[in-house]
């Protein structure tokens, strides 16, 4: 279905995922695998970069701030100097060469790459501190860090050594200056305590946008996959679909529209505006209306096409919800081919009818045996010319009644039987169709029939359907022809580039044109005593064979005369070249 991008949704290929809440503990934390969600989260790789940029710009600071506290006149400390500086190269080492998936589920070599050497740094720093120079506050980085893209174990463990590192400061300035000792322990506990709710917090968040994550990605796996599914369907439909905004330009369209529509509607740029087409003029007033009185329309529409008489169309249009406020919805319209639509009422009213024939002929069957059998035993007991005349009238109709029936049961017959496999019965084509042509002429006396056989092919058909076959057309055949030598001709034929054929030509008068579109229609004849399935049933019996049959005007040779001619093609026994390539004639 060709569509304007962003119009009916993305058709990328996405990987489906799988629902369903990951298991919880009691604080909603993971406690399953001990991971916020699958390796290799989006947001969690997003959220480890963010962090290793900032132990960049925290690694830019800490040189910086050496800097400015040499040019206040403070001594400048080479050692804490040397160690921002150390820490600064091992940041941008980190961001060149980590890439760890997170979330971090141990304290590993990521862990320590990161993590470890933020504790070890800003513990340090935190020990050659001097003047009012504090590094306490840098340790949230490290705490931040192993919550948010590390499990609840790692973060909690982080969170830990922070405090313990806090705690023994403390404890080093109680032993080194003695003085102020229990404040520096208070704030170092109260330090730590507030950064284990903060780790808990940050972790928690950071398990929510995961799994935001993880619904977002299923919810967008999913609507693909339902973009991909609805495109599929309205492609195959049968029905033409045109998707119509308010400013009345088509947004899209399946092949089945184009057929329809024609004019060049597969290859046109989406959107377009669908006045730009004159022919269609009807259709936009249509969509116009659908949106002014925001509910559905129908109409049957003449469409001019560029060939041919215009198309008779059953047009329906349908309503999409808005999107927003500011969005208006879509105008979804559907297109039917009232040609096509009758024909399939008419297929199935005709469906309907055989099963009734079928039903009535079984009815009459029995009836008939007995008005035929009684008719046998009355003719034997009468003597009066003028009863017997009766009599024999009432057993040429009982006889033209049973071959109605039994033609209409043919039908019925036919219809249930599936076509053959390949396995199944096969016979030789040329000799076969001489010996039925010879009984044929024989039973009927008819002279002036030619045959010539030159197909040499077996092909895949039961011999007593192509006797049904055969003979049906050498009735018809009789039926119009002409009594000159050559009137009705049987040939057979394996083209080289083709399957083998037997066609039934006889020179009677062109078939009119309405006649040859029914031709093989059920219950059409264009004779009153004629059932109408004579040709029917041919048709269905070489389409349960895999062959197919056809009618044509035309010549047996370029300079001969013009005739009917019926064809029928049959499936070969075998897929190889023929012995003899002969063609049927021109």
């Amino acid at each position: 279905m060709r569509t304007t991008p962003g119009i009916l949704g993305s058709s990328m290929a996405s990987p489906w995922s799988r629902g369903g809440a990951p298991a919880t503990d009691w604080a909603g934390l993971d406690t399953g695998s001990g991971a916020l969600t699958p390796r290799g989260s989006g947001g969690l790789v997003r959220l480890w970069r963010g962090f290793m940029t900032a132990r960049v710009f925290v690694g830019v600071v800490l040189v910086l701030l050496q800097g400015v506290t040499f040019a206040l006149g403070q001594p400048l400390n080479h050692l804490a100097l040397g160690v921002s500086v150390a820490y600064f190269a091992a940041a941008l080492l980190g961001t060149r060469y980590l890439h760890p998936r997170p979330p971090l589920r141990g304290m590993g070599l990521a862990w320590l790459g990161s993590i470890g050497v933020d504790l070890a740094t800003f513990a340090v720093l935190q020990t050659l501190q001097a003047a009012s120079i504090n590094y306490t506050p840098l340790f949230a980085l490290p705490v931040l860090m192993g919550a948010v893209v590390g499990s609840l174990p790692v973060g909690l463990a982080t969170t830990a050594l922070v405090t313990l590192l806090l705690l023994g400061d403390a404890l080093r300035y109680q032993l080194l200056q003695g003085a102020d000792a229990p404040a520096r322990f208070l704030q170092a506990a109260l330090t730590g305590t507030g950064l284990f709710v903060v780790s808990l917090l940050a972790h928690q968040l950071a398990l929510r946008l995961a799994r935001e994550e993880e619904r977002s990605l299923h919810s967008r796996s999913t609507a693909q996959m339902q973009a991909q599914v609805n495109a599929l369907v309205i492609e195959a439909l049968g029905e033409g679909v045109l998707v119509i905004d308010l400013d009345g330009r088509v947004q899209a369209a399946n092949p089945a529209a184009d057929a329809i529509l024609g004019r060049g509607l597969g290859a046109a740029d989406m959107p377009f505006a669908l006045e730009n087409q004159p022919a269609w003029h009807a259709l936009a007033q249509l969509a116009a209306r659908t949106f002014q009185r925001r509910s559905a329309q129908s109409a049957e529409l003449p469409i001019a096409q560029a060939r041919g008489a215009p198309r008779e169309l059953r047009v329906r249009t349908r309503l999409t919800p808005a999107a927003g406020a500011r969005t208006e919805g879509l105008c979804v319209m559907f297109l039917q081919d009232l040609r096509e639509l009758e024909a399939r009422i008419r297929t199935e009213k005709l469906a309907a009818m055989g099963r009734m024939s079928a039903a009535v002929a079984h009815e009459i069957r029995n009836p008939l045996a007995a008005i035929a059998q009684a008719s046998a035993l009355l003719s034997e007991d009468l003597t009066d010319p003028g009863q017997r005349r009766l009599n024999e009238m009432v057993q040429h109709n009982a006889q033209r009644l049973a071959r109605i029936v039994d033609d209409v049961l043919d039908v019925s017959r036919a219809r249930q039987q599936r076509a053959l496999p390949l396995e199944g019965e096969q016979l030789m084509l040329d000799p076969m169709v001489l010996t039925m042509v010879e009984e044929w002429v024989q039973q009927t006396g008819r002279a002036g029939v030619r045959h010539a056989l030159g197909a040499q092919a077996q092909v895949r058909f039961e011999a007593e359907h192509l006797r049904r076959i055969l003979v049906n057309l050498l009735d018809n055949a009789a039926r119009y022809a002409s009594q000159e030598e050559g009137a009705i001709q049987v040939v057979t034929a394996w083209p080289p580039q083709g399957r083998p054929q037997l066609l039934v030509w006889s020179d009677g008068a062109p078939l009119d044109p309405a006649v040859q579109r029914h031709l093989f229609e059920p219950f059409f004849s264009s004779e009153s005593r004629s059932s109408g399935l004579g040709l029917y049933i041919c048709r269905e019996l070489c389409g349960r064979h895999g062959g197919a049959i056809g009618y044509e005007r035309r010549t047996l040779d370029g300079d001969g005369p013009e005739g009917n001619a019926f064809v029928i093609s049959f499936a070969p026994a075998a897929q190889t070249a023929p012995a003899a390539q002969e063609r049927l004639p021109q």
